[in-house]
């Protein structure tokens, strides 16, 4: 058999603001998995490996997640990745899967988190982040707000000064997926505004009002994968979605040596990542229908269209003005809301972008649909650094 690797069930909770629900991680992770494996059709004796995603938690959450769904001895790994958690508990899934270790593996992600914006968790030990506060610092100062809003502001405004964009630019996108996450029952905030909503919020860092950054947020999304030898045998060709191609970079020596704030957030990371995808999947940026890309700042989303090729270098602005980012355009990116309105828990984040996209490609996204969606791209990005990009389309067996 081949060494493909389908989705063939997804799984997530409604991303809700933390303390607003009585739920604990397992209660989250219950529901997504259970979810998963309901929309695959399997039992969880099925699955034969777990990769489970979260960042804020003790050593083994993962089984104590897992233990919801059953208690079959499998093996179970707890998997840290800043943002890009949830990507990365799929992506190790899916090489589970391609090297033949496993036929069925469960990919998992949740975070329970607290108000507020990020802080420092551990005072006593070297920061992973420093080199990068470092960068920032030496190029752009630093200011009273919330260091991620720093980075990815700082980005932005490189942006401005390098390419002419505006803010007008960053709060378009801010409105675009606020309109956009109406349509999404799973979405933290379903709530509509206009474009001087979006401009005249409260500035948390110039550029980025308040409607433009991500909340923080609690939830959980779950992933089947599975080879075509579990699909074929398990009747599962409806439900399956193609994994047709998925890379994970880390930081290059560019990230600190061109002292570009731009490339300190990912911008090298993501076209890295997403030039091995294209090649994987023999397709290219023009080629995809659908997008869900890490916004957890609207300065993020416009410079990772650049970094996936979905503009040229420079052209995000000309992009964003001519609406090819939505519905009607060229590529309807972040249909869910992304992570300004839909949340960010950050263990779940890449989960639920890869539900969406499934959802999107088998025709079941409802009153977000994406017309003829047949192929789909997914970015999740985490500082420190990791970023995997991977490439969904439409399976083809028969």
């Amino acid at each position: 058999m081949s060494s493909k690797v389908y989705v063939v069930g997804v799984g997530m909770t409604k991303f809700e603001k933390p303390g607003s629900k009585e739920w604990d991680y397992p209660d989250m992770a219950k529901e997504a998995g259970e979810m998963a494996l309901q929309d695959a059709g399997i039992a969880f004796e099925d699955v034969e490996q777990a990769a489970v995603g979260y960042c804020y938690g003790d050593s083994t959450c993962g089984q104590r997640a897992v233990y919801t769904l059953g208690l079959t001895g499998i093996p179970i790994y707890n998997v840290n990745n800043n943002c890009a958690t949830g990507s990365t508990a799929l992506f190790i899934g899916k090489q589970f899967v391609e090297a033949g270790i496993a036929d069925c593996v469960l990919a998992l992600g949740f975070e329970k988190m607290e108000k507020g914006s990020l802080g420092v968790k551990f005072t006593d030990r070297i920061n992973p982040m420093d080199r990068h506060a470092k960068s920032m610092i030496e190029e752009r100062g630093f200011e009273k707000a919330p260091p991620a809003a720093q980075f990815f502001g700082n980005a932005g405004r490189e942006h401005m000064e390098r390419h002419g964009t505006t803010p007008l630019h960053f709060a378009k996108i801010g409105w675009k997926n606020h309109k956009h996450s109406v349509n999404n029952p799973y979405s933290q905030f379903q709530d509509e505004y206009s474009l001087e909503d979006i401009q005249n919020a409260p500035m948390v860092f110039d550029p980025l009002t308040k409607l433009q950054c991500c909340p923080t947020s609690d939830g959980a999304g779950a992933a089947i994968l599975a080879s075509e030898d579990f699909v074929l045998r398990h009747g599962l060709q409806a439900k399956a979605v193609e994994i047709a191609g998925m890379a994970m970079t880390t930081d290059f020596p560019s990230t600190f040596e061109e002292k570009s704030s731009i490339k300190l957030v990912g911008y090298d990371m993501t076209k890295k990542a997403a030039e091995q995808v294209y090649e994987q999947a023999g397709v290219e940026a023009a080629d995809v229908d659908v997008v869900e890309l890490h916004d957890c700042f609207s300065c993020n989303e416009l410079v990772t269209y650049e970094a996936l090729g979905l503009c040229a270098e420079g052209g995000a602005g000309e992009f964003i003005d001519s609406g090819a980012n939505t519905y009607g355009g060229e590529v309807v990116v972040n249909p869910s809301g992304g992570l300004i309105s839909k949340g960010h828990p950050l263990g779940a984040t890449g989960l639920a972008q890869c539900a969406e996209l499934s959802w999107q490609l088998r025709g079941e996204a409802q009153a977000r649909q994406v017309e003829g969606a047949s192929l789909a791209l997914q970015h999740n990005l985490g500082l420190g650094g990791a970023a995997v990009v991977a490439a969904y389309r439409k399976a083809d067996l028969g």
